[in-house]
């Protein structure tokens, strides 16, 4: 009788330690997340798409990083360079002169359409910090809900913002992600990734852009999408993606 007790007590406790496994940090997460998504290939590729009528490219020139957004109107032909924190407008090819103010907005712009097209692959960045805050269900999926914040130092203009990402437990993909910003007035936002596809073996996704102006912390906005009761605003989608491996100089 003693030894069956035994058994019953050691078969509860390996039990409950089956169910209660360590989760996996915060930082795990992101690196699976990245090497699923494509991993060097986001830093030894060319990346190009057009999004919203404008054409957009991530590509390296004696070393450096460049982001460019270009945009073709009737009369000329607009590039603005971003490099580091460095910023650049062209006008058929002549340097313009800003205002510091129009310059930060103008960086931030193009910065922000490159940050979102190769998610997840930014979230290492070396001003990102990154917080677990568990495991949980959506739909017929687990997922790892991660915070992200910036270092005012390297975080850009908008080191404020707030990010929650909803990796995929199976795929380590981010399927969701919500943020809030403090500019133009502030807001909340909530995105659904779809359209997932890869091109040059890594993977691209367009997203549903929701709205959000109640006072719930935007972790718990997926407890709202779940029960339809986000104000659906707008599609994010990239077109033309083309990706050029092994090309950076």
């Amino acid at each position: 009788m003693r030894r069956i007790l035994i058994l019953f007590i050691a078969s509860l406790v390996f039990g409950c330690g089956g169910k209660n496994k360590p989760l996996p940090d915060a930082q795990s997460v992101v690196d699976k997340s990245i090497e699923a998504a494509g991993g060097d290939l986001y830093r030894t590729s060319e990346i190009s798409f057009t999004f919203r009528d404008r054409d957009y490219r991530a590509y390296r020139e004696s070393g450096t990083r460049l982001l460019m957004r270009i945009t073709e109107t009737d009369t000329a032909r607009i590039e603005d360079l971003l490099s580091g924190p460095s910023f650049e407008r062209r006008i058929d090819g002549v340097p313009q002169i800003l205002a510091d103010s129009t310059r930060m907005s103008l960086a931030e712009s193009v910065n922000s359409v490159h940050y979102f097209a190769y998610l997840p692959q930014g979230l290492n960045d070396a001003a990102v910090n990154k917080t677990y805050l568990g495991l949980e269900k959506m739909g017929n999926s687990e997922y790892h809900k991660i915070q992200v914040t910036f270092d005012q130092e390297g975080g850009g203009t908008d080191f404020e913002d707030v990010f929650v990402y909803w990796f995929n437990a199976e795929t380590y993909y981010p399927d969701y992600l919500a943020y809030q910003y403090n500019t133009n007035g502030g807001g909340k936002r909530f995105r659904e990734a779809y359209n997932e596809r890869r091109v040059g073996g890594i993977r691209f996704a367009d997203y549903r852009n929701f709205k959000y102006t109640g006072p719930l912390h935007i972790s718990e906005l997926d407890s709202l999408f779940l029960k339809d009761q986000l104000e659906f605003l707008s599609l994010i989608e990239l077109q033309n993606i083309t990706v050029i491996p092994g090309s950076y100089n």
